[in-house]
């Protein structure tokens, strides 16, 4: 699978290790930066997109959980785009993360599905033809 751009995402994990195999084995994220900040007892991980954005992973002790359902104000979703939502859909499932059904924008034509991370944070990947690899 390919994901092909975001701007930047920040994100807040419960489980470090559970979550940097999951952003960087299965989306296959690439490493940019791994640091440990003896002070806030917080990993930071900042990982590269194919078109140079990034998403960078912080681990807190005790965060609370985030309110998804109902869907609570504030961030919705993070959306990747991908060349191949079919494709991309297997290698979900086949690294045995759920996926929902794939659906059609009604407004753009594009097909899109909903997945979750391991904290359960709503990921979308939303399929472009308009994409070319760097």
């Amino acid at each position: 699978m390919t994901l092909l751009g975001i701007h930047h995402a920040a994100i807040i994990v419960s489980n470090y290790a559970n979550s940097k195999h999951f952003y960087t084995k299965i989306l296959g994220l690439k490493v940019i930066a791994e640091n440990y900040r003896e002070a806030r007892q917080s990993f930071k991980l900042d990982l590269a997109m194919p078109d140079g954005s990034q998403v960078e992973l912080f681990s807190f002790p005790d965060s609370p959980s985030r309110p998804s359902y109902p869907e609570a104000c504030g961030l919705r979703h993070l959306a990747f785009k991908v060349a191949n939502l079919e494709q991309s859909r297997i290698h979900l499932i086949h690294n045995g993360v759920a996926v929902q059904e794939i659906r059609l924008d009604e407004y753009t034509g594009s097909r899109f599905m909903f997945f979750a991370d391991p904290d359960g944070l709503p990921l979308e990947l939303y399929e472009t033809a308009s994409y070319t690899p760097l």
